[in-house]
Parts: structure tokens; C-alpha cells; sequence
């Protein structure tokens, strides 16, 4: 669903002009503000252009994580900005980051060249995740994806996946809740799509 606080976000984040909105969705400028203070509900036709305009779809892929695979992040180049963006078909209402994954530990459900996307800020404490799977970072710098179990005391877990052995006592920087997943036959399937050149309105 996309709301006038995903509106503003986007306006903010990409520093784009209301004019340059109003524009974008083939209405008169005023109709922007009026859908801002709520005088004006946004249209179903409305909706793909704010999305893209905005940028509220694309979410930066800041690296690969680890399904069995150790990601020494001192070791990967990755740019501040990222390695580019994933565009979803749908506006994401929080700020997230994507990560591809590597290695074949979380098989059958995760493979190899899928992404994960997550939230940027953890939101809920580590206790909450007892029994999920997430991103996770850990003190030492790694990134995983794995089911977080409890440990021995509140200060360390245990990391868990289908194929690989456990990872015991370790303790956390940051956990990432999932928000979603893209196998990678989707993810090609999109960007073939985005790829086309649209067809010009008479």
C-alpha cells in the first residue's frame, strides 16, 4: 500500500520535486500537495508512477551473505552505495538493503544467487529472533543467513541451517529481518523485463 509518508520519504530521499511528481503521474501540480494533506486519495493508475519516480521500489544490494559461505567483509569491495539495486514490483515502506546470497547450507529453501532483502535497522530486540531466520552480522565482522537460536547466556546464539553445522556461542552486531526473498529466476525474469524498451504512447 503506498501512503503519504512513503510519498515524503521518497521526495526526500531522491531530493525530486513535487512539480516533477505531478508530472510523472499526468496530473496538474497542485493535485501532489492536495494528496499530501490528505484531500486527495492517490489512484489505483497512480500508483506504478509515484513507485518509480520516487525510487520507493529499489533496494540497494550491499553485498553477498553467507548459506554456508564465509563473507569476510574486509575482502569485499563493495562501494558505500552498493552494488547497484534490485527493483522490486511493489513500494517498500521501510528502508532496506539487499544481499545476495552464497552458498547452499539454507538449501532447499535459499539457493545460491538468490537475494534476501531485510531491513536496514534492526527493529526488535536480538530475544524476539529466537527460532528465525535473518541476516545476521556478527561482532567479528561475518555475515550469515541462519536460523538464530538461543545460547548459552543473553549475550551470545547459536546459528543454525539445514546443511552445514551449527555455529555456537557467537556473539551479534546486527540482526536483519527478513522482509522478503527472490529466488534467482525471478530476479532474471524482472530484470529481462526492465530491460525492454517501452513502447512509445501515441
Amino acid at each position: 500500500m503506498l501512503d503519504v509518508a512513503m510519498i515524503e520519504r521518497g521526495l526526500e530521499k531522491t531530493g525530486k520535486s513535487k512539480g516533477g511528481l505531478a508530472a510523472a503521474m499526468g496530473v496538474r501540480p497542485g493535485a501532489v500537495s492536495e494528496i499530501l494533506g490528505g484531500e486527495r486519495l492517490v489512484k489505483a493508475s497512480e500508483i506504478i508512477p509515484i513507485m518509480e519516480y520516487l525510487e520507493l521500489n529499489l533496494a540497494p544490494i550491499m553485498g553477498r551473505v553467507g548459506a554456508g559461505a564465509v563473507i569476510e567483509p574486509d575482502y569485499e569491495q563493495v562501494p558505500p552505495e552498493g552494488l547497484g539495486d534490485i527493483a522490486l514490483p511493489f513500494p517498500i515502506m521501510e528502508e532496506t538493503v539487499a544481499f545476495e546470497i552464497v552458498g547452499d547450507s539454507m538449501l532447499p529453501k535459499y539457493e545460491s544467487g538468490d537475494v534476501i532483502v531485510v531491513y536496514k535497522d534492526q527493529r526488535h530486540p536480538l530475544s524476539s529472533f529466537y527460532g528465525e531466520e535473518a541476516v545476521v552480522r556478527l561482532k567479528t565482522g561475518e555475515r550469515y543467513l541462519k536460523t538464530i537460536e538461543r545460547g548459552k547466556s543473553p549475550s551470545v546464539v547459536n546459528l543454525t541451517s539445514f546443511n552445514a553445522k551449527p555455529i555456537v556461542g557467537v556473539k551479534l552486531e546486527w540482526v536483519g529481518e527478513i522482509c522478503l526473498s527472490m529466488p534467482k529466476g525471478q530476479l532474471e525474469r524482472l530484470r529481462a523485463k526492465s530491460a525492454r524498451p517501452r513502447k512509445k504512447g501515441k
